[in-house]
């Protein structure tokens, strides 16, 4: 590709600066900033312009930490990119996870960093690493050596990792940082808004994901890291339980489902939805996935609720509550080495990102969290802190303080 093509993309900046990077010959560019800014969509756009123009057979790969991830983000923004739909599509493999149109020279692989058969596979000629602070170092190299013409990452500076260490400064790779204020020109006033928002509800949050400003998430609620060796393909066998977050309105409804094997929690988001359910809407979700007779702990501040779906002949029963009960239940979980369904894309993303506020004046943390991040969490410390037999007298302790 020497040259931009006349097609019906919107461009911004980041794609400008990327292209840039291409043409000048550089190994690898490196994109870092905050939420919005178009990093992953822009590199998606340059993908398919490449794949597009390239006037001999090239093979580009897009990674991510996982296939669900992949499949959540750069697949479903790369369909909407072409304004097409993945299901009978002609060009796309369901089962490779490629696409390749006959008049380009360029075919398109999606596959996560999980699947070693891929990671140690055949060369390509570019790769695109998405979120790479999500990918370990090991895994990013190796990929990157089998490389053989331009590595592209992207990823939030929620602090510093290894394209830091390894290979931001290096005179054959080129960085960007960017911001929602680069692009804002293309996204919506709500978006906007919500990006503005965390000024004042999470100013280290606005300090990283709203200027792109290298941070650390410091104050982690559960600072277990859900790495991809803590993503499993499936639960394990075991004694079943959920947990239950209602939400409503702007909060999202969130069921998880979890197995506690020994010391090791498994859990999965098994709906994450914002559409405002109620609790006939539960119900009906809950039937979908065939939960009846396992229990489901949920919000115990809404005895109404729990009531409702009790009689619709679901096994609710009242999870830990009154004072001490948070902090409790984040201890349960805390004492126990957690791990996630590789399909559970929300509710890792709140864990990574779950925190305790400070007090603006004395600089300490509080026992107040970021409520954004809340949702899938809180509906699994319901479960935790009240199924797990061995704690059933701290609970009614707790319960009774």
């Amino acid at each position: 590709m020497n040259e931009l093509p006349p097609v019906s993309m919107r461009l911004v900046k980041p794609f400008e600066d990327l292209f840039k990077a291409w043409m000048g010959g550089k190994r690898r560019f490196l994109m870092e900033g905050g939420t919005s800014s178009s990093k992953t969509w822009s590199v998606l756009q340059f993908i398919i312009l490449l794949a597009m123009q390239v006037k001999s057979p090239i093979m580009i790969s897009v990674v991510s930490e996982s296939l669900p991830h992949l499949k959540r983000g750069c697949i479903r923004d790369f369909f909407r990119i072409l304004d097409e739909s993945p299901d009978n599509n002609p060009y796309w493999s369901k089962t490779e996870f490629t696409y390749k149109r006959r008049s380009w020279q360029g075919t398109i692989e999606f596959f996560g960093a999980d699947d070693a058969s891929k990671v140690r596979g055949p060369r390509r000629d570019v790769l695109f690493v998405n979120e790479g602070n999500n990918i370990p170092w090991e895994t990013a190299r190796g990929l990157d050596m089998r490389t053989m013409l331009f590595t592209v990452v992207d990823w939030n500076p929620v602090s510093e990792f290894w394209a830091h260490e390894y290979w931001k400064d290096k005179g054959e790779n080129e960085y960007g940082h960017y911001t929602y204020l680069d692009v804002k020109e293309v996204l919506s006033p709500p978006v906007i808004a919500t990006i503005e928002s965390l000024k004042d509800t999470d100013p280290n949050g606005w300090s990283i994901y709203g200027l792109g400003l290298l941070g650390k998430i410091e104050g982690l609620v559960y600072p277990q890291a859900i790495t991809p060796d803590r993503q499993v393909d499936e639960l394990p066998d075991g004694d079943v339980f959920y947990g239950l977050d209602y939400g409503f309105a702007a909060d999202p409804t969130v069921l998880v489902k979890s197995v506690i094997i020994g010391d090791r929690l498994y859990s999965q988001e098994m709906f994450y939805d914002s559409s405002g359910l109620t609790n006939d809407d539960i119900a009906k979700k809950l039937s979908l996935l065939k939960v009846r007779s396992e229990p489901i702990y949920p919000d115990p501040d809404e005895p109404k609720s729990l009531e409702e779906l009790r009689r619709k002949g679901f096994n609710v029963r009242e999870s830990v509550k009154g004072k001490g009960s948070v902090a409790f239940g984040i201890q349960k979980v805390n004492q126990l080495y957690q791990y996630w369904t590789k399909d559970s894309l929300n509710c890792i993303k709140e864990q990574r990102n779950f925190r305790f506020i400070k007090d603006r004046q004395t600089g300490e943390y509080t026992d107040r969290t970021t409520h954004q991040w809340s949702h899938g969490l809180d509906a699994r410390r319901y479960g935790v802190a009240t199924y797990q037999p061995a704690y059933r007298g701290l609970v009614r302790a707790a319960s009774n303080h």
